[in-house]
């Protein structure tokens, strides 16, 4: 399996420059590669393929310094990077997407990574130290420990911080089995509600931080576009946003570890959070409470750790008893579910949750 982790690096001021000069021509080369896209398919209405320019940039650094520098597969895996943006692009469109997004160009603050070949361009040396071709060796923050092979290492940078992000191929060991089973209802009064009636409480970092994001997001707007205060208030607000961020992860991890220890098999609600938020009423509860990055983060886990992890349609979850199978229509306001046909009362979302658990036992597979 694969595994990226990360790890925070401590580059000197000329190793930032550096660092951030990479960065800078990556970028370059990804706009004017998204640009020869662009004006081949306009002039010709041909489409362009990673190995055209692949080809185009072996010729280009024999003739542009600021590519000639580059790492030459770390440049390749920046025009991988274009080629899946536009596969992304024909996939949404194939699916029927309302608005599929066309791949656009990169500002300063839109690209802020660079990837890297393990032993070709970076290395982590005997002294601990991580190497990169063009910055040299860099103090890394080793907090973890990781066993399994690097392939590549990503450096990225954000809210004034470097990060290098290590993707580890290595022998998953799995969880010993529990036999257990459960279903899952995402909510918004409670982030996650078992079947087994257990709830986990959403945390609201957002809502807590919102009075501080005011005053931060009202300090930018008084600063003068393109001065330094305004980068320092920027800077702020981006380490405040980071926060709330890693708060949500931090949480969200810790709930996934828990459900993955006890249960084998979890089914959960296959949500069209993108839908969901549009509307207003929820959308600020809906984006605090990461459901999508919540079902991810637990699929990773599950798959690590040899359990299941089933997506189920969740319409009229909510609607039916779970005991009857009847249809008791209620809207969100309604946090009770009290069927008029077999005389069941119990939670709204744990109801839902037992629905939810009985969709997925067809799919299941329990060893």
């Amino acid at each position: 399996m694969l595994k990226t982790y990360k790890y925070r690096i401590y580059p000197t001021k000329n190793q930032r420059l550096m660092i951030d000069d990479i960065i800078k021509r990556h970028r370059w080369l990804y706009n004017t590669a998204l640009e020869q896209r662009i004006n081949s398919y306009k002039e010709r209405q041909e489409n362009t393929t990673y190995n055209q320019q692949s080809r185009w940039l072996t010729q280009s650094r024999k003739v542009v310094d600021a590519f000639a520098n580059l790492n030459f597969s770390s440049a390749q895996r920046t025009l991988r990077r274009l080629d899946k943006a536009f596969q992304a692009f024909f996939r949404r469109i194939k699916e029927g997407e309302g608005k599929p997004g066309y791949p656009r160009f990169k500002g300063y603050n839109r690209f802020d990574s660079v990837e890297f070949t393990y032993n070709d361009g970076s290395k982590v040396r005997s002294n601990r130290k991580l190497y990169i071709q063009g910055v040299g060796e860099i103090k890394v923050k080793w907090h973890r420990q990781f066993k399994g092979t690097i392939k590549t290492v990503i450096i990225q940078r954000k809210a004034g911080k470097y990060y290098a992000c290590f993707s580890i191929e290595y022998v998953s060991t799995p969880v010993p089995k529990t036999g257990a089973l459960v279903g899952l209802d995402m909510g918004i009064s409670n982030l996650v509600t078992t079947s087994d009636n257990e709830f986990f409480a959403p945390p609201k970092y957002y809502r807590q931080s919102e009075k501080k994001l005011r005053r931060t997001q009202r300090s930018v707007a008084r600063k003068k576009k393109g001065s330094k205060n305004r980068r320092k208030a920027v800077r702020i607000l981006q380490k405040t946003h980071e926060h709330i961020a890693n708060q949500r992860k931090d949480n969200i991890h810790k709930v996934a570890r828990k459900l993955i220890n006890e249960y084998d098999v979890i089914v959960v609600e296959n949500l069209n959070t993108n839908g969901m938020v549009k509307n207003p009423h929820l959308a600020k509860s809906i984006m605090d409470a990461t459901w999508a990055t919540f079902i991810i983060i637990l699929a990773n886990k599950a798959a690590e750790a040899g359990k299941q992890v089933i997506k189920v349609d969740p319409r009229f979850t909510s609607q039916i008893c779970s005991e009857c199978g009847e249809i008791v229509k209620k809207d969100l306001s309604v946090r009770i579910h009290n069927c008029p046909h077999c005389r069941l009362i119990l939670d709204r979302d744990i109801n839902a949750a037992k629905n939810i658990l009985v969709r997925g036992l067809d799919k299941a597979f329990v060893a």
